[in-house]
């Protein structure tokens, strides 16, 4: 299988994302097109993930357009998709929902739950990284997944080859020291959760967190 990544900053790669992919033994293409405006074509993928990054679907760039347009394509075709935070951003607004400030900005470990049957085997209530303050609405089409005490659209899925989450289950510890690393003025403004990058740091990554990574993915390609 053919897995196209799109990450949009350097601090947030794919994680256990990556592990799935290598444990599968599939091919994986990383593309950074918020540095180069380089895209796959639709018919080099068998699946795409769409990684979160600090800018917003309704900045009027070229590479967030061309994204859209890719992710539409793919739609089509019905090729699986996952989107985190700016990536479940990007494949709500591809499909009309709107994308606003969320009523509260979440930075930090926060527990989210599950509102859909959809997907058999999980639990209902987990804790994920959070770093966002813009949410979705939920497209038309598609199901409410998961949500968190102070955000309710924290996830959504469409049929069976669509799922966008608002927070991360991918990071894994390197991953995370990474992200607050090299972020760490942000969880101090304005963070409904009240936790410094320090905070962050000091929780350890769930370990059930790759297991549900790999449970998603091991949906969207049944």
């Amino acid at each position: 299988m053919r897995i196209a990544i799109l990450q949009h900053t350097p601090n947030e790669g794919p994680g256990s994302i990556k592990d799935w992919g290598q444990l599968h033994g599939h091919e994986l293409s990383i593309y950074h097109p918020y540095q180069f405006g380089i895209l796959p074509t639709a018919n080099q993928i068998d699946l795409l993930i769409i990684l979160g990054g600090p800018m917003s679907p309704n900045d009027e760039l070229l590479w967030i357009i061309a994204e859209r347009t890719l992710i539409q394509e793919l739609m089509e075709q019905n090729v699986p998709i996952f989107g985190a935070c700016f990536g479940a951003q990007q494949i709500a607004k591809t499909l009309g929902a709107a994308i606003t400030k969320a009523p509260y900005k979440e930075v930090g470990w926060a527990p989210v739950y599950l509102k859909s049957q959809k997907i058999s085997g999980l639990s209902e209530k987990f804790a994920a990284l959070h770093w966002h303050e813009e949410m979705f609405e939920i497209p038309d089409g598609a199901e409410l997944l998961f949500s968190s005490d102070l955000v309710e659209n924290q996830g959504f899925i469409i049929g069976e080859k669509i799922i966008g989450l608002q927070f991360h289950f991918e990071p894994q510890a390197t991953d995370v020291r990474e992200i607050a690393l090299n972020d760490v003025d942000y969880p101090q403004e304005n963070n409904a959760l009240n936790q410094t990058a320090a905070d962050i740091l000091q929780t350890a990554v769930p370990k059930e967190n790759k297991a549900l990574m790999f449970t998603l993915l091991d949906y969207l390609v049944k």
